[in-house]
């Protein structure tokens, strides 16, 4: 894809984090003013948000420097040595130990995120990118195709209350209200391809609620 397009993907999808993570912060400010407020599960959600917004904010100080195209190169490449220097070492300290795995968790998306964007030119950083004199007509946007399996998993988060539930540091796992349960990695794979989404503003260990996006939701009308 060219550069220009590239950016404004890339623009989409970190605005979509900084403001995730904005939320948080607010959430838990607000919940410091009432005396008596369990802060735990608030401070969780802004560890969580910071970390899943952090390559974002690499990124684009690297593409100010360097463009589109190279920029998103040297994040990549960054965000893949970084996992590859964690190694499994442990702390003794949990809350380290819990930042350092949403930090990991928050490279491994942004990898994931980014992964197969070719790139055929450079564009400017966002802020010099010239406006458009008239927005375009809105494209059609072609429906996914999914399989037997991840079709089963859509209908499983829309119609089975899916929840991701954390009960220890690093063991992640999938709860249904009613109904199926589907295969965590299932679970993950979908909100990776934004078929649907959890909900950040809990913490884990109380449960994130899991619910489709809109093209989830068209995969399934479909």
């Amino acid at each position: 894809m060219d550069a220009t397009t590239a950016l404004r993907l890339l623009t989409v999808r970190a605005t979509s984090e900084f403001e995730a993570a904005e939320t948080a912060r607010q959430k838990l400010a607000e919940a410091c003013a009432v005396p008596g407020t369990h802060l735990g599960h608030l401070m969780e959600a802004v560890m969580v948000a910071d970390s899943l917004a952090k390559p974002w904010t690499d990124l684009f100080v690297r593409i100010e420097r360097h463009g589109v195209r190279e920029g998103l190169a040297k994040m990549r490449q960054k965000a893949t040595e970084a996992l590859l220097d964690y190694g499994i070492a442990l702390s003794t300290s949990m809350v380290t130990n819990a930042e350092r795995l949403h930090e990991q968790d928050g490279l491994r998306r942004f990898l994931s995120s980014t992964n197969g964007m070719d790139i055929d030119g450079d564009a400017p950083a966002a802020e010099e990118a010239a406006p458009a004199e008239e927005a375009p007509a809105p494209a059609a946007v072609d429906v996914p195709k999914a399989t037997p399996a991840q079709r089963r998993t859509l209908e499983a988060i829309r119609d089975n209350g899916i929840k991701l539930q954390e009960l220890r540091v690093g063991q992640l796992r999938v709860t249904a209200e009613t109904g199926e349960r589907p295969r965590k990695d299932m679970v993950e794979w979908v909100i990776e391809q934004r078929w649907a989404d959890r909900d950040r503003s809990t913490s884990l260990f109380a449960g994130q609620a899991v619910t489709l996006t809109e093209t989830g939701q068209t995969i399934l009308a479909g």
